[in-house]
């Protein structure tokens, strides 16, 4: 590799940034993490990597695991964390030997819509045997399913947290957590591949095929306890389909406890044809209590411990050159050279022009300027522990598109622990703005839908009401992604040599 010059200046920066780090024959060494400081982001390390703080078997109590974190400081104690604590705690005891099989294994003539409701419902008794039968002529149906949970509230006040605790100590081996994009790529997945299976249509022969109900059954065969980070639903597709897939899964036991910033009632808010996904949020409430964590506190906030300056300012005197030492610092670990990448993504080439190893150095335009989903974003989070993203600029309503591929990525980029460094026109909090809209695309697409220009202000598609209200949860995520405990617990090369020792 050529030799770089990196001035004076940058180098104490990247020192800092490189903080506990050697580079020893481009091997990085890093002591072992400990417990310092409180919020979710020292928990989300300390969880992880110190057995200082718990050392108990994934059996344990949660409470008791949620005390000893307050206790060695690596939480502050809050009263409706705990509460919501209790009930999650119930439903693991419940599924410790739970199994959905008794659901699976209905025949085909027991109607498992007719479940029962409440807990005693299932008791067999003469009132609704119906008059002239026995009980042998009707089966007994297996009692209704555990009901799940649907956390919601505010940016930061430790929803994910909560699950993730839940999730890690529910004795239960069919259980899968995944956020939310996620799944519904598997889904729509799924779905395409039954229909390509599907035997070619002879001329004049017509039949019709609904692969959403097979596809949660099978998702109901793999598992019985699905977790959802960041349930909310903005795509139209996903609109339409979660009704019967969703009752599907419920119908055949499968217990969901999810995360959100919305409400149930908010959900799809002024989306296109929203009246067909109201069903959707009764079977919702019907198969899971619903929530409320809103302390007020975004806990990610409070951790102000920075691994070192990751979100530059365009205008910033020597920004640019901060950035290309950073990453010919990081690249000297890396075995590998310089150069573009190309990914596979749904059978189409995704090329990230300069990547080194695990390190990608992009543009704001080359990841979200063209028209990439989250199947790209999770792609590239499985190839790179830390990207670069430069020349980010002032979000505004015009580039609402931009703004909403922004936040899918840096969704899927936080829960999969990768780092970020920015390069952007304004600071965090002020990169969004309310203004522009009403280009001419927008006018375009009302015409082709056929709606008059009142709907540009009532429907998200048009007033990015969404973006604006999804850009909080970006903004609370990046302040996180600058911390130190973040930038440690990301490190995937320490995390595969602590896995190996």
């Amino acid at each position: 590799m050529a030799a770089y010059t990196v001035p004076a200046a940058v180098r104490c920066s990247i020192n800092v940034l490189l903080k506990g780090t050697v580079l020893t024959s481009k091997i990085i060494f890093r002591p072992p993490a400990i417990c310092t400081g409180k919020g979710y982001t020292s928990w989300r390390t300390c969880s992880s990597s110190a057995p200082s703080c718990s050392s108990e078997s994934p059996a344990a109590d949660i409470c008791g695991h949620y005390d000893r974190l307050v206790q060695c400081g690596s939480l502050r104690e809050d009263a409706q964390q705990r509460e919501v604590l209790q009930l999650l705690a119930q439903l693991q005891h419940t599924l410790k030997n739970y199994s959905n099989s008794m659901y699976l294994n209905a025949s085909p003539k027991d109607d498992i819509s007719q479940l029962p409701k409440d807990k005693n419902s299932h008791l067999t008794t003469d009132e609704n045997k119906g008059e002239g039968s026995s009980a042998k002529d009707k089966p007994v149906l297996p009692p209704p399913p555990p009901k799940g949970f649907y956390i919601y509230g505010d940016v930061g006040t430790g929803k994910t947290m909560l699950m993730d605790m839940f999730y890690s100590r529910v004795e239960n081996t069919r259980k899968k957590r995944v956020h939310f994009n996620g799944f519904m790529l598997d889904i729509h997945k799924r779905i395409h591949r039954r229909k390509q299976s599907l035997p070619k249509r002879r001329l004049g022969k017509m039949f019709t095929y609904d692969p959403i109900s097979p596809v949660a059954m099978e998702i109901s065969s793999e598992t019985c306890l699905l977790c959802f980070d960041e349930f909310q639903v903005t795509d139209i597709a996903d609109a339409m389909i979660l009704k019967q897939l969703f009752e599907t899964l419920f119908k055949t036991g499968v217990v969901v406890v999810a995360t959100s910033n919305r409400p149930p009632d908010d959900l799809y808010k002024n989306g296109l044809q929203r009246d067909t996904f109201l069903p959707f949020i009764d079977v919702l409430k019907e198969y899971c209590h619903t929530i409320c964590l809103d302390s007020r506190i975004d806990y990610r906030r409070l951790d102000s411990s920075a691994v070192g300056k990751l979100y530059y300012l365009t205008r910033e005197p020597g920004a640019e050159a901060f950035l290309d030492a950073l990453f010919e610092e990081l690249a000297l670990s890396q075995k590998s050279v310089t150069g573009p990448r190309s990914l596979t993504v749904l059978g189409r080439d995704v090329t990230l022009e300069k990547t080194c190893g695990s390190i990608a150095d992009c543009t704001f335009d080359e990841l979200c300027g063209r028209p990439l989903g989250a199947s790209d974003y999770l792609e590239m989070a499985r190839h790179f522990d830390t990207v670069f993203i430069r020349h980010v600029p002032l979000l505004t309503l015009t580039l609402k598109d931009q703004a909403r591929r922004f936040t899918t990525l840096i969704d899927n980029f936080y829960d999969n622990k990768v780092r970020v460094v920015l390069l952007a026109a304004s600071p965090l909090e002020q990169l969004f703005v309310h203004t522009g809209g009403d280009d001419e695309r927008d006018r375009q697409l009302l015409d082709d839908l056929g709606l008059s220009g009142e709907a540009a202000e009532r429907l998200t598609l048009f007033t990015a009401e969404e973006e604006i209200f999804s850009f909080q949860r970006t903004v609370s995520r990046l302040m996180e992604m600058q911390t130190e405990s973040y930038w440690m617990k990301a490190d995937r090369s320490h995390n595969k040599k602590h896995k190996n020792t």
